[in-house]
């Protein structure tokens, strides 16, 4: 029989947090949590449970889950979001392997994400298979954001069924502000790998995002939140090129990482507010669409 660390990395997830735990508390030997400071009440939740928690300040995810992973002491570990939860089918895959005994090096999980009230079912972001428990000792975490899992040699690999549920956005506003944040990220780490943001990019690259996602993967068939989504991921495509090659015209080159900078010393975009990228992001939806009246705008 294996036994099965489950790391989670936190802030302020006091609204997702308890799902969270409750989910894994049958299949877990021990709960890590890697805290950023939350200044809600996640710690106070967190403390009724059976938990090891540390707080370390944020440089970035893959960061945060190598230190969780540090922290482990069982044979195999299972890394979970604060706003996921692992399924009642999930679960009892899990229990029933760490009971035969886990014969893989790594383990894919396919991940099903609810968005403004609706499980998403279709498009880019379903099926959404995605490598989250994994042996002890066989590979670190890579990458700012959208962090993958690098492995010291090539692994064993397995697909357990049942769905780990995430809860995402519950407006369209809080998609655009992670949006925001994510194509930050990754402008920055497109330069510091010396990536051209070429016409090609900036225009043809988003169309074919959505193009792809919203007809040949069916994003439709989800109705207004499968466009809004497939339209946000052309929106990102073409957002994280523009601020590539903003960050090529400035004089004096900005040191990587510098995630933290970005909208102060070297503002990537002229940002009046985020109401302002907001109205941005969905007016081409009022205009095309006249959804107006039956979307969750609120930011």
């Amino acid at each position: 029989m294996d036994t099965l660390s489950v790391a989670i990395i936190t802030y302020n997830e006091e609204k997702h947090i308890s799902k969270c735990l409750d989910s894994i508390t049958a299949v877990a030997d021990e709960i890590i949590i890697v805290d950023s400071y939350s200044n809600d009440s996640t710690m106070d939740i967190c403390n009724k449970y059976p938990t090891k928690i540390i707080q370390n300040k944020f440089s970035d995810f893959s960061s945060q889950r190598n230190l969780a992973m540090s922290l482990a002491t069982k044979s195999y570990l299972l890394f979970i979001d604060a706003d996921e939860v692992i399924s009642d089918e999930l679960a009892t895959k899990i229990a029933a392997l760490k009971k035969e005994g886990f014969v893989k090096d790594v383990y894919t999980i396919n991940r099903l994400t609810r968005f403004c009230g609706k499980w998403i079912k279709h498009g880019m972001w379903y099926p959404d298979k995605i490598q989250r428990i994994v042996k002890h000792g066989v590979a670190s975490w890579t990458g700012e954001v959208h962090e993958k899992l690098f492995f010291f040699k090539p692994p064993s690999k397995g697909f357990i069924k049942g769905h780990l549920l995430h809860y995402s956005y519950d407006s369209v506003g809080q998609l655009v502000e992670k949006l925001e944040k994510y194509t930050n990220i990754q402008s920055a780490q497109m330069f510091k790998e010396n990536k051209q943001a070429t016409w090609i990019k900036i225009y043809i690259n988003p169309v074919w995002a959505f193009f792809s996602g919203y007809f040949l993967k069916l994003g439709f068939l989800d109705g207004w939140q499968g466009i809004i989504i497939q339209y946000s991921i052309a929106f990102q495509t073409k957002r994280k090129y523009i601020k590539l090659k903003k960050l090529y015209s400035y004089d004096e080159k900005p040191d990587i990482p510098f995630m933290f900078k970005i909208n102060r010393k070297f503002p990537i975009y002229d940002k009046k507010s985020t109401d302002d990228l907001y109205q941005r992001f969905i007016n081409p939806i009022y205009i095309s669409l006249k959804l107006k009246s039956n979307l969750k705008l609120t930011a």
